[in-house]
């Protein structure tokens, strides 16, 4: 018989789960995973599984019963169910009191005051009358549940204010009202932590998003000034050690014109943002997560190449659009270094259901490879395409 390793349990059966396995499987390491469906992303591939609902507490039980460590593919688990399982001795990595920052935008606006961190100006409004005394144009957001865009609101006049009022009363979540920022782009500092403080950060990278969903990531971000990319860095690891998180953080940034960094949202769990480090850096965030939820020693953080470009694949808005399996023939052969990052979910218009990395020395060429290659895959190439 193999030696016993510490069993992780994983909390949904998203893609972020699905890429867990890949790590797990060299590290050694058993996963159980809790699905929410039969046949989803990460189901296909985590053979010790079970489907229930991450919001009934005798599920969680049963599923993190005789593991390790449990920990997330998202952060919506109940947080007072995540205080029952530590109570029973469960190590929630991160735990309740850190994972509650992700969970709640309201509760990490509060957090950022207390540690000064940069951010932008923002208020708990509950009425018209509220957002109009903050001040149009803003950003309505719900404290709780959104993602990927939804549950964001830009409100630019009195009539747009209605809808996201009647969605946080329908769904009984505080409304929160952030500054417009005016800013140059988005940047992400990802950064992995272990229970005994043990700390690694990735290159800050540059993200663009469409629709609200992350579309592209460059790494390391171009032409951001090392004293800035430094800043962000030092940000991402204060927030991380001073809320307690265990595992992988990202903070999501906003860099104004001026130069300054302003704190836009906090993930603690492997993040879009960081898929680039799968194929770029030394040691993946998947796998520094895993590493950092057991207590091990993290791996290097390094890039591989100069530059690394993550791309993502959406579902195609034509219906013609056959499998996605039908992309490869063409993109591995265009591209032999080229990198393909498939989740096994049906094709449906906008929905996240892969990514390409690419990597190189000269920065347009590697950005033209993965646009190429992911247009590909989604569809908008014709098959006379070079």
């Amino acid at each position: 018989m193999p030696d016993a390793a510490p069993r992780i349990a994983v909390i949904g059966g998203g893609q972020l789960a699905r890429m867990m396995a890949q790590p797990a499987v060299a590290l050694g390491v058993p996963l159980r995973l809790l699905a929410e469906a039969e046949g989803v992303s990460a189901a296909q591939v985590i053979p010790d599984q079970q489907v229930g609902d991450y919001r009934d507490l005798a599920t969680l039980r049963e599923v993190t019963d005789g593991c390790a460590v449990v920990t997330f593919d998202h952060e919506h688990v109940p947080t007072e169910h995540l205080h029952a399982l530590e109570a029973a001795g469960v190590a929630c990595r991160p735990g309740p009191e850190a994972l509650v920052h992700a969970q709640d935008k309201i509760v990490m606006r509060e957090a950022m005051v207390r540690l000064g961190a940069p951010q932008p100006r923002w208020a708990v409004v509950a009425t018209t009358a509220d957002v109009e005394d903050f001040g149009l144009p803003c950003v309505l957001k719900v404290s709780r549940g959104g993602y990927d865009g939804k549950g964001v609101w830009v409100v630019r006049t009195v009539d747009d204010i209605a809808e996201p009022l009647a969605a946080a009363e329908r769904t009984g979540v505080r409304l929160l009202a952030e500054e417009l920022v005016d800013f140059r782009r988005e940047l992400a500092a990802l950064v992995a932590r272990s229970p005994s403080g043990q700390a690694a950060a990735y290159p800050v990278v540059a993200t663009t998003q469409l629709d609200g969903i992350c579309h592209e990531v460059i790494a390391p971000a171009p032409d951001l000034d090392p004293a800035r990319a430094g800043e962000a860095q030092e940000l991402a690891l204060r927030v991380a050690g001073e809320l307690g998180v265990t595992g992988i953080l990202a903070v999501e940034l906003f860099e104004t014109g001026d130069g300054r960094i302003l704190v836009n949202e906090l993930a603690m769990r492997p993040h879009n943002t960081g898929h680039w480090s799968q194929d770029g850096a030394v040691t993946s965030q998947f796998e520094n997560h895993l590493r950092a939820v057991l207590d091990l020693p993290l791996g290097s953080p390094a890039p591989r190449a100069r530059w690394t470009v993550m791309v993502n694949i959406l579902g195609s808005v034509d219906p013609e659009v056959g499998h996605l399996y039908d992309g490869y023939p063409h993109a591995l052969a265009r591209d032999p270094h080229l990198r393909v990052h498939l989740y096994g979910k049906d094709l449906r218009p906008g929905r996240k259901v892969g990514h390409v990395n690419a990597y190189g020395d000269d920065l347009d060429e590697v950005l033209e490879r993965a646009r190429h290659a992911a247009s590909w895959f989604r569809g908008d190439l014709g098959n006379d395409s070079d």
